[in-house]
């Protein structure tokens, strides 16, 4: 299926962009999160209508998330969590724990910008966990995992 980026998305394309994509992404994915339009004829005249307003909202969203990936590349937040003697968690830390400590020091973060790559986080220690805020801004936040 044919359909029309509303957004840059990681690793399929820039704003404007025909790509081709699996009928089942676009309809579950794109289409309903407002991030592609089909690629029919009204929808390319369309789009080049609201190309500059689109362009405009993508450069906005970009500049927030620059200043937010400074604010949290500034921070080291510390989460306690039971553990047991060797030094490993009787349960784990996620992104969400992560996101709500982050939004708690006062930078918004959502659990679906927190990439945890290893799964979540079974051991005490200080960690480096990435942040994707944007399709082009990552960041990484210090995360200490302390004995409760």
């Amino acid at each position: 299926m044919e359909v029309i980026l509303l957004e840059r998305i990681h690793k399929l394309g820039n704003l404007g962009d025909k790509v081709k994509v699996k009928p089942g992404y676009a309809r579950n994915y794109l289409i309903p999160g407002k991030k592609a339009v089909p690629a029919t004829a009204d929808n390319v005249k369309a789009f080049e209508r609201r190309r500059a307003e689109l362009e405009g909202e993508q450069n906005a969203a970009l500049a927030n998330a620059q200043d937010r990936a400074i604010a949290i590349g500034a921070l080291e937040i510390t989460i306690a969590s039971k553990a047991g003697t060797e030094g490993k968690l009787f349960g784990s830390v996620g992104p969400l724990e992560i996101a709500e400590t982050v939004s708690a020091a006062g930078v918004e973060l959502e659990k679906r910008e927190v990439r945890l790559a290893g799964g979540p986080i079974r051991e005490l220690g200080q960690h480096l966990v990435p942040i994707r805020l944007h399709a082009d801004v990552e960041t990484l936040v210090k995360v200490h995992v302390v004995a409760q």
